[in-house]
């Protein structure tokens, strides 16, 4: 509850936390060779826009009544991030279909080339890395859902001590 009295302190660590998933990406991506595929990408968009709403937080922080409604902001953003690597999730155990995991089909070669050059780079239905059985996308999307879970609490009890 302490944690909670500084008025600042919820968002700069929802902040620092999604640029450390942010940079943990990115350092997958170029240190470890693991590409991003389309859905990767948006599940990142959904960390940079947490880490915009969590710094108008922080920016108006001393004006008590916009902080709680901007960290709710914040872990509904983070819910649609946990829903899009759920997705992502299906998509690689063959639950759902997307088109970034289309195969490349074709009856003459003309329609080969085109199609094998209109497809994504990297498919969303395989999984790069995983740990213990979990996809990158599953542990995305577990930590999506703590970190919504996370800010909606931080702003319903911001509010109620204000």
């Amino acid at each position: 509850m302490a944690f909670l009295q500084i008025p600042w302190l919820p968002a700069a660590v929802l902040f620092v936390i999604s640029g450390a998933v942010l940079l943990t990406a990115f350092m997958f991506e170029h240190v470890g060779g693991l590409a991003p595929c389309e859905l990767c990408w948006f599940q990142r968009y959904a960390y940079f826009a947490a880490m915009a709403v969590a710094l108008a937080a922080l920016v108006f922080c001393r004006r008590g009544g916009v902080t709680p409604s901007l960290l709710a902001s914040a872990g509904l953003i983070f819910f649609v991030g946990a829903g899009i690597a759920g997705y992502q999730v299906g998509v690689e155990l063959s639950w759902f279909e997307s088109s970034c995991a289309t195969p490349i089909t074709g009856t003459t070669i003309e329609e080969l080339r085109a199609n094998l050059l209109a497809a994504p780079v990297v498919r969303c239905d395989e999984v790069a890395w995983s740990m213990w059985g979990i996809s990158m996308a599953g542990w995305n999307g577990l930590l999506s859902l703590a970190l919504g879970l996370a800010a909606l609490y931080a702003a319903f009890m911001t509010e109620r001590i204000r």
